[in-house]
């Protein structure tokens, strides 16, 4: 195959945010590997493990990586496994780790996965395809108003979650993209529909819950922070507001050290690392013409200590 169907966003700033001649790299979304292929062209020395849930992005990267020989590993995990993935390779240590979360365009683009209203087909949205989770489908036909309504509020930060929420159980079952588009669409009052289409915070709320695409971030940003050797460094582009806070808090933390006054029982701590990005890197004009999906990117790095 010779035409990919992702363009890998921020590339050049995750090139300049590489560490001096790093030897060991993760790439924990590993997708249609067209960050990977571009470090392991850059970096002459280094060794890659990649990680991804999805079978069909593996398809794609497989054959990518396999020029660099046995400097490419590709491991069909969650980017939660890089720990002990590592440590199966004797690797104590690491020096750069990349996640580029949410949903690929090559994803959005194949209406079978479900991810888009844009494109029909059935309510699914599973990154792991093969996973024994509860699918979008399951969600919006087995779930009360309220509790879709908390889901569509707290991941998908929409306003008008309530009147959503009564209007599915109306009129449910649902088994397709659009017809759940529809739906939303109609429960979202005219004169308050903004410049995205009216399902966009419904369908990016549901992904999310169906991938517990938050708690697997917030449950291993520590332990990926832990894996960095001395000089190291953590890259983590995010894609809307909720992950961008969840990685700027983890970082601030890890990055303050804490002391005790005199007299007060604080527990201290120290810094692990320090910030290399204050504020997030976007991308360039250029690239957001070239590459819309690059619009709502945001980089931020550390640097472990």
């Amino acid at each position: 195959m010779t035409a990919y169907p992702h363009t890998p966003v921020l590339l050049q700033a995750i090139l300049d945010a590489l560490p001096e001649r790093p030897e060991r790299i993760i790439d924990g979304t590993l997708g249609a590997g067209g960050h990977s292929t571009a470090l392991l062209a850059h970096c002459a020395e280094a060794s890659l493990i990649g990680f991804d849930v999805d079978d069909d992005a593996l398809q794609i990267a497989r054959p990518r990586l396999s020029v660099y020989g046995d400097r490419a590993h590709v491991e069909n995990l969650s980017y939660q496994e890089m720990t002990r993935i590592a440590a199966t390779r004797g690797w104590d240590g690491v020096d750069f780790i990349l996640l580029d979360l949410g949903v690929s365009s090559m994803q959005v683009d194949r209406a079978e996965r479900g991810f888009s209203f844009a494109k029909d087909g059935p309510l699914d949205m599973r990154f792991d395809q093969n996973a024994p989770v509860l699918t979008a489908a399951d969600y919006v036909n087995r779930f009360d108003a309220d509790d879709l309504a908390d889901i569509f509020f707290e991941y998908g930060e929409e306003r008008f979650s309530r009147r959503i929420a009564r209007a599915i159980v109306r009129n449910r079952p649902f088994y397709t993209t659009a017809a759940l588009a529809d739906v939303v669409a109609g429960a979202v009052p005219r004169n308050k529909q903004g410049r995205i289409h009216p399902a966009t915070r419904v369908f990016q709320a549901l992904r999310i819950v169906v991938n517990e695409e938050l708690n697997r971030l917030t449950q291993t940003l520590p332990a990926m922070i832990d894996l960095l050797r001395a000089g190291g460094r953590l890259a983590i582009i995010s894609f809307h507001s909720l992950e961008d806070r969840q990685v700027k808090q983890c970082f601030r933390h890890a990055s303050t050290e804490v002391k005790s006054p005199p007299g007060m029982m604080l527990q201290e701590r120290s810094a692990v690392v320090k910030l290399i990005t204050r504020k997030p890197i976007t991308a360039t004009p250029a690239e957001i013409a070239a590459n819309p999906r690059s619009r709502s990117a945001k980089l931020r790095i550390v640097e472990k200590l």
